[in-house]
C-alpha cells in the first residue's frame, strides 16, 4: 500500500494490454465533475434512508436531532470529526481490498473531491460491491441504528453520519454501473480512471 495525493493516471500500455486479452471496458462518467453530477439523486436517496433509520430506532422524534436554525461553526471538535470521518470511510474501503498491506499497486490519499482507495488488484464482481458499499452501510445505516437504539446518537454525530451518506454518493452512483454492466461471476480491475471487467468463464489466471 502506498500514499500519494494524486489519483494514478491512466496507463494507456496497460490498457492497450487489458483490451487486447478480453477484458471489457465499463462505461462510466469522463470526468469527476460528470460523476458527481449524477451523484446527486443518490445524495438525497442515501439522506432519505439514513434519515428514516434514525426515524425508525430512536425512542425520540427526528425533530430533537434537528437545529432550530442554520448555522456553520468551525471549530477544532467540527475539524477533527470531520477528519476522523474521512479516515474511517476510507479505511473501511481499504481492509477488504486483497493483501492491501503488502500490495505496491494499492493507494490511499486526499485530492479535491476529498479521500480515495485505489487498487489495481483484481477482485471479484461480490467482493468489488462489497468493497464499495461498506462505508454507507456500517457508517449511515448500522451505526445509527445501534447509537438510537441506545439513546447515544447525538445531533453531532448525526451531522457526520449525513454527511458519511451524502459522501458516498459517489459510491452507490459506482456500485450502479457495477451491478448493471458486469456479470454475477466477473472479476474487476482498475487501470487508473478506467475499470475492465472479464467473464471468470474466459478468465484464467487466479484472482479473489
Amino acid at each position: 500500500m502506498k500514499i500519494r495525493n494524486r489519483f494514478p493516471k491512466t496507463d494507456k500500455q496497460k490498457h492497450t494490454e487489458f483490451i487486447r486479452d478480453g477484458w471489457a471496458l465499463l462505461k462510466e462518467p469522463k470526468s469527476p465533475m460528470r460523476a458527481l453530477v449524477l451523484s446527486v439523486p443518490f445524495m438525497i436517496i442515501n439522506l432519505i434512508v439514513t434519515l428514516g433509520i434514525v426515524n425508525m430506532f430512536s425512542a425520540a422524534p427526528l425533530r430533537n436531532y434537528l437545529p432550530e436554525s442554520i448555522s456553520f461553526t468551525i471549530d477544532l471538535k467540527s475539524i477533527l470529526g470531520v477528519i476522523s470521518l474521512l479516515l474511517i470511510h476510507e479505511l473501511l474501503h481499504l481492509i477488504l481490498i486483497p493483501n492491501f498491506i503488502a500490495s505496491k499497486s494499492t493507494y490511499v490519499g486526499i485530492t479535491l473531491f476529498g479521500g480515495y482507495v485505489y487498487t489495481e488488484e483484481q477482485v471479484t464482481k461480490t467482493r468489488y460491491i462489497v468493497i464499495t458499499l461498506l462505508p454507507f452501510i456500517v457508517i449511515s445505516i448500522i451505526l445509527p441504528a445501534l447509537l438510537a437504539l441506545l439513546g447515544a446518537l447525538s445531533p453531532f454525530i448525526l451531522f457526520l453520519i449525513v454527511l458519511n451518506a451524502l459522501s458516498s454518493s459517489l459510491d452507490i452512483l459506482n456500485w450502479i454501473l457495477i451491478w448493471i454492466q458486469v456479470p454475477s461471476k466477473a472479476v474487476i480491475v482498475c487501470n487508473g480512471t478506467k475499470t475492465y471487467w472479464k467473464s471468470t468463464a474466459r478468465h484464467t489466471s487466479s484472482h479473489i
